[in-house]
């Protein structure tokens, strides 16, 4: 898991017609790649400007930003692109930045596969007046190999904050379905899955069509629309013997395990070596010709360092014999810390009048730094995650676990020597009548059983430890024991490595 650097001390001079300086700088975050500088006068109105720079080998995204002077004189300049074979777009006069990548473009342009060469830049000049002389800009970025990737050009709400969401849903890319207007089932489209996902007021969520990548393109054409719904880039790896939602990267991944991929445990290796999250879904459902290869039952061990979530609560099957709750337990039983996450794997995102959207069914609650791709998965990995299993709008769960001057939130660890007294603070919003209860490596801890009386409440309880590793996890169930919010566990005496 790691982020590549790229360094690069090239300077070219160019000199074509009125077009002037190219300069490729060192690879600095936050300074592009290309600086495009040219002018444009008076006698190129009505007409079209080349401005040239090489892509090299290994790009994966190109993003542009383009700037000029003299607008309040009138002049008006329109932007296209070419790479070495072909026309990639034309956004005219109402873009001044764009992205085009290997799976998805902004709208105007094209996606697809990013040759290496010389790429145009063409400027049109649809109005330039005889005595002005206007000078732009063009800053070009590169990402090479692999990377997240954000359709939002920046965070969507700045600062620390529980962000709720929904991480696993289908559109007309793969076999979500709803109703057209004159009430036929046909593929629904990615924007009523959006709506629907705004109507519940969630903050982020990941289209996770099975095995496509054909619907980045629309997350990218919706985003700047939806400017207060984050879309965090999905898919949902289905093979014969298990599902998987994979979050981060959107280049292709292969999902042919059996064929072409050796194994599941190579499917793992893969999403590693790329920084991807790869969630196992619905693990406990059932597989077959009921719903084939639903079911976790892959031919060999998956390495459990390699597994960064679990979907323990599926919108289908919250409880019961099919919840993903006992399979993730699993693992934390035998000392791994994995995140539980849910996900309401909806496939129609229209609903009957008078009843509620599943989309959001349950709902992913998330502390993150702010409201951006790279945070949520960040903050998923650490496992700052609790699931909302009533799909509420503002039910709460933050726990928080001290020993002498050290503190732990859910997903982190705690060393908590033998004799010392754990400090264990809890804040419930929107939970009372209910009961707070805390898991000690599976099991009720009756002296860390609370009644939650009021709306918002912080309830501070103690816990002797015993110097040993456990796990420690919250819950808040109803009087009659339904689950409602199931959180995350603090890790007690686990080191660093054991992640």
């Amino acid at each position: 898991m790691t982020t590549k650097t790229r360094a690069s001390a090239l300077s070219l001079f160019l000199c074509l017609g009125l077009f002037c300086i190219v300069t490729l700088h060192a690879q600095v975050p936050s300074k592009p790649d290309v600086i495009l500088k040219g002018t444009i006068s008076g006698q190129q109105n009505n007409s079209y400007v080349e401005a040239p720079f090489t892509v090299p080998a290994g790009i994966v995204s190109i993003a542009v930003t383009f700037r000029y002077t003299e607008k309040e004189q009138h002049t008006a300049l329109d932007l296209g692109l070419f790479d070495p074979e072909r026309f990639r777009g034309w956004s005219g006069g109402n873009k001044d930045h764009f992205t085009i990548s290997t799976t998805n473009a902004t709208p105007s342009y094209l996606p697809g596969p990013l040759p290496p060469g010389q790429w145009k830049l063409i400027i049109g000049v649809p109005n330039i007046r005889q005595s002005v002389t206007s000078n732009y800009e063009a800053d070009i970025s590169f990402a090479r190999g692999t990377s997240t990737v954000s359709f939002a050009d920046s965070p969507l709400r700045t600062g620390p904050a529980w962000y709720r969401g929904d991480l696993h849903m289908h559109t007309a890319h793969s076999d979500g379905s709803c109703l057209s207007q004159s009430g036929r089932k046909v593929p629904c489209p990615v924007f009523l899955t959006a709506e629907a996902a705004t109507a519940r007021g969630l903050d982020f969520i990941a289209v996770t069509d099975h095995n496509t990548i054909s619907h980045y393109d629309a997350l990218r054409e919706l985003q700047p629309y939806f400017d207060k719904l984050l879309f965090i880039p999905g898919r949902e790896i289905t093979t014969f013997w298990g599902h998987a939602n994979l979050f981060g990267p959107t280049e292709f991944v292969d999902f042919r395990v059996g064929t072409t991929v050796p194994s599941m445990q190579s499917l793992f290796e893969q999403a590693d070596t790329i920084h991807a999250i790869l969630s196992i879904n619905h693990p406990n459902a059932p597989t077959g010709e009921i719903c084939m290869g639903c079911g976790w039952t892959p031919k060999e061990t998956i390495d459990p360092h390699l597994i960064q979530a679990v979907e323990a609560v599926n919108g289908g099957a919250e409880e019961g014999q099919y919840s993903g709750i006992s399979f993730w337990e699993k693992y934390l039983n035998q000392g791994y810390r994995i995140t539980a996450i849910g996900g309401s794997d909806n496939h129609n995102a229209s609903s009957p009048a008078g009843t509620r959207s599943a989309i959001g069914s349950p709902t992913t609650v998330v502390y993150a730094n702010d409201l951006s791709v790279t945070s949520l998965l960040d903050a998923i990995r650490k496992g700052h995650v609790f699931i909302d299993l009533s799909a509420s709008r503002d039910r709460r769960l933050e726990v928080s676990a001290e020993d002498g001057s050290q503190k732990a939130i859910m997903g982190d660890a705690l060393q908590a020597p033998s004799d010392s007294t754990i400090q264990v603070s809890t804040h419930v919003v929107a939970c009372a009548g209910n009961q707070l209860r805390f898991l000690l490596d599976g099991q009720a801890v009756p002296s860390l059983q609370s009644t939650i009386a009021q709306a918002d409440q912080t309830i501070a309880l103690t816990f002797p430890a015993d110097g040993k590793k456990h796990w420690l996890r919250p819950d808040v169930v109803t009087p009659e024991g339904k689950l409602i919010l199931l959180g995350n566990p603090i890790y007690l005496n686990y080191t660093e490595e054991q992640k």
